[in-house]
């Protein structure tokens, strides 16, 4: 009976079987992602109990920068003098071209990490083969993964083999000491080879001919990712709490002993699991998500869901008065209200189970486009797939339960006698509820009308401003890492040369950064006021570059002059941007030429101020940078190409060609700037993206469930129709008067989500330094979109009524 009664509407049964379906399949989608979001470095056996340091710089009392990496004696000074602190470990970014000298293969490596040995234990490093106590002890030892052990040796069993590293000034012979199972892809940082610490104090010694032993003791050197794994037992916030002495013990105080600086710091901790979401702070392993962005996604979900139950609850209220009799009549016959309930519940569970099972085809199919957009790959498989079935499992479920126990209530509560008699009408409460499920529905679709409207508005503002840098036909090439330093001029000059020469070429210059990569090389700097006064220190950012440079980027000055190779004394000077001048405390680009600057312990004079230029994206203020003249800085090659004729790839085959000639040794690694600083704003496009192809499901998902509705409305009209048809009412008449109800309450829904919707996004762009102000526009524009769509929807059906035969209609009953 369950079966037949759900199927017996057709009309009305694929209405709510599409939307459900709609409806499950776009959450399971969602939702896929979003596990997937939360799932990072859960994988992790010490999760829990692990944090990472951030290190906060405040100068002249304000916020100058927070960090994700930290002083390399904090591991083992926290260590040794807390004790909620179970175990400690650091990593430092270990960047090399790696050669396997057997076979010659060679690749420029960036993901890998110079790593503490306590780091196999404390983040659970599964190795195929080695030692876990020794394979990160003592120097010169490395740990691949199986991925990059095939790709050296075609093999994973490599134990004892040797890797040959250049670095600029020194060549290393690396011993494999083990390998470990790749590592798993939902972890904030993406590890192919680890490199034992004590390798990197080693290369310290060497190069820098440091006799401190840094990489242990500095307090100045911040660029250690520093990870705590705190005692099951330990109270972190009141570890929190002993923090401020301890950095104030090592840090602070003696600085303030020393005097002149005028920079205080503090630490903070952030669980592991918290990383990927709810960091984004300078020198971030890997790019991080967007707990908020993932947040919003969640909810959308939730909402497209509850839209699509929405449906099915009205729909079903809806018919209360066509299946009044057939409950009228079973209680006459002796059916229980118990009974009843179940076998509305029961055509529930059948709908749903029809729809839950067209969903996951939808879902199989969507999921391929839907990775593409994501740029991930999400797994969709039935067999083996215990969360995904976990998230199925509970959607079906309280759909089945949530949606169909309110209409099983309702038509289960009527009495037989007032029904048999045909004195049942629609109750008030019933139209209420109906009224508000309608409004909540096109509230929820306004308010993502409108977040998908504020989300490509930031973008597309981000991507027209004048940044001021010229990023265009820009060709950049990773500079070389096996040239030692004594020998880089003399072959930097003819590649150049030859460079040069290529047709297509119009220029090239050399730089340690570009537009788009985040700066590490920071450094205090004062102004050595010629008044004898003190002046405060304050971190600025440092860009090494050749005289070339600001012609090929179109950077203008705003006073002074550029570098220059015939001033022998370049190499004393330094160019400011505006923004570095003012924090210094020039009270105009003109007063700091010809000043002295000093940058750590050396003595710079100021030879011109740049004007402002975006060296990041808009999502991040302008930093205050000092340009240092490096004519042998080698970071970065940038060229300048022309684009006629097609002949763009033959230019960057003849570059490839010079590169290999002058520098046989290493990787040919390129890319296009505007590419690369563009991709800046790819994870706020693809939110947009994401938000607006949802935002058009749960329109159309509500634009289903007032179909329905409307169809129903017109069908306990049919007689009302009629008569006002006999009586002389024109087809338009009859159109506003069955659409005016439907639309009042879209405007309602409009009323209801436009200061939802602007607080929420509101919010959102207060994450961007340069943002739109949400016009007044939008709320009408999504309102106005909304009415169109109700509007189309319910005409559809009031038409149809109005252009019937009213003698038919007066026939009909």
């Amino acid at each position: 009976m369950a079966w037949r009664q759900a199927f017996k509407r057709k009309g009305y049964s694929l209405l709510n079987i599409s939307g459900l379906a709609i409806g499950i399949a776009s959450c399971l989608l969602i939702l896929q992602y979003v596990a997937r979001e939360w799932s990072y470095d859960n994988f992790h056996p010490k999760a829990d109990n692990i944090y990472r340091l951030r290190l906060d710089s405040y100068q002249n009392g304000r916020l100058a920068y927070q960090s994700a990496t930290v002083f390399p004696a904090f591991a083992p000074a926290l260590k040794t003098e807390m004790a909620e602190v179970a175990n400690a470990c650091r990593l430092h970014d270990a960047e090399m071209v790696i050669t396997n000298p057997e076979n010659n293969i060679k690749f420029a490596e960036r993901k890998g990490y110079y790593a503490d040995p306590a780091f196999l234990e404390m983040f659970g490093l599964k190795l195929r083969s080695g030692d876990p106590a020794a394979a990160l002890s003592g120097p010169d030892k490395i740990l691949l993964s199986e991925s990059m052990a095939r790709r050296y040796f075609g093999r994973t069993d490599v134990l004892g083999r040797n890797l040959v590293v250049k670095d600029p000034n020194v060549f290393q012979t690396y011993q494999v000491s083990g390998v470990f199972e790749d590592y798993p892809a939902n972890s904030h940082l993406v590890i192919d080879y680890l490199v034992s610490y004590r390798t990197l104090g080693k290369l310290v010694r060497q190069i820098w001919g440091d006799t401190t032993n840094a990489t242990e003791t500095s307090w100045g050197w911040y660029d250690f990712y520093t990870y705590l794994e705190l005692h099951p037992d330990a109270d972190a916030k009141q570890f929190r709490e002993k923090l401020p002495a301890f950095v104030d013990k090592h840090i602070n105080a003696p600085r303030r002993e020393r005097g002149g600086s005028n920079t205080v710091n503090a630490i903070g901790i952030i669980p592991l699991q918290d990383i990927h979401l709810h960091s984004n702070v300078n020198q971030e392993a890997e790019v991080n998500g967007s707990g908020w962005a993932v947040s919003v996604l969640f909810f959308s979900a939730l909402f497209i869901l509850l839209i699509a139950w929405i449906n099915y609850i009205n729909l079903a209220t809806a018919r209360s008065l066509e299946r009044a009799r057939e409950v009228g009549m079973r209680k006459v016959l002796g059916a229980g209200r118990r009974q009843l309930i179940g076998q509305f519940l029961l055509e529930s569970f059948i709908l749903n189970l029809t729809a839950f099972v067209l969903a996951l085809g939808l879902v199989q199919a969507a999921l391929p486009l839907f990775s593409r957009l994501l740029g991930q790959k999400l797994s969709f498989s039935l067999a083996g797939n215990a969360q995904f079935w976990l998230i199925a499992t509970t959607v079906f479920l309280a759909g089945t339960l949530l949606a169909g126990l309110y209409p099983a209530f309702v038509l289960s509560g009527f009495r037989p006698l007032t029904v048999l008699r045909g004195q049942l009408k629609n109750a008030a409460g019933g139209m209420a509820l109906r009224k508000g499920l309608i409004v909540f529905q096109f509230a929820a679709s306004i308010a993502l009308i409108v977040g998908t409207v504020v989300v490509f508005q930031q973008v597309q503002y981000m991507r027209g401003q004048n940044i001021g840098v010229d990023i265009k036909q820009t060709l950049v090439l990773e500079g070389p890492n096996t040239v030692l330093d004594s020998l880089y001029e003399g072959l930097f000059q003819p590649f150049k040369a030859d460079m040069e020469q290529i047709p297509g070429v119009e220029s090239i210059t050399a730089s340690a950064y570009v537009p788009g990569d985040e700066i590490y090389w920071t450094n205090g700097v004062r102004w050595m006021r010629r008044d004898g006064e003190e002046s405060a220190s304050s971190t600025i950012y440092t860009q090494g570059i050749d005289e070339e440079f600001l012609d090929a980027y179109g950077l203008s000055l705003a006073a002074g002059r550029n570098f220059s190779r015939e001033r022998g004394a370049d190499e004393r000077s330094c160019l400011l941007n505006e923004t570095a001048a003012a924090l210094l405390g020039f009270p105009a680009p003109e007063a700091a030429l010809d000043e002295q600057v000093v940058r750590g312990g050396d003595t710079l004079t100021v030879a011109g101020v740049i004007r402002d230029f975006h060296h990041l994206g808009l999502q991040k203020p302008i930093e205050p940078l000092i340009f240092l003249f490096r004519p042998d800085t080698r970071g970065y090659y940038s060229i300048k190409v022309e684009q006629a004729g097609g002949s763009l790839p033959a230019t960057v085959a003849a570059v490839q060609k010079t590169w290999n000639t002058h520098f046989p040794d290493d990787p040919f690694r390129h890319f296009f700037l505007n590419e690369f600083f563009d991709r800046q704003y790819q994870a706020d496009l693809l939110f947009g993206k994401v938000f607006g192809f949802f935002a058009l499901l749960a329109v159309l998902v509500a634009a289903l469930g007032l179909f329905g509705l409307s169809s129903y409305n017109v069908i306990q009209r049919t007689k009302e129709i009629g008569i006002r048809k006999v009586l002389g009412a024109s087809v338009t008449g009859i159109v506003g008067l069955l659409s005016k109800d439907f639309l009042r309450l879209v405007v309602v829904a409009l009323l209801v989500a436009a200061p939802a919707a602007w607080f929420i996004m509101n919010e959102w762009l207060e994450n961007f330094a340069f943002r739109i102000d949400i016009g007044w526009w939008v709320f009408p524009l999504a309102g106005g979109l909304a009415l169109l769509i109700a509007f189309l929807t319910v005409s559809v059906q009031s038409v149809k009524a109005a252009l019937s035969d009213p003698v038919e209609a007066l026939r009909y009953e």
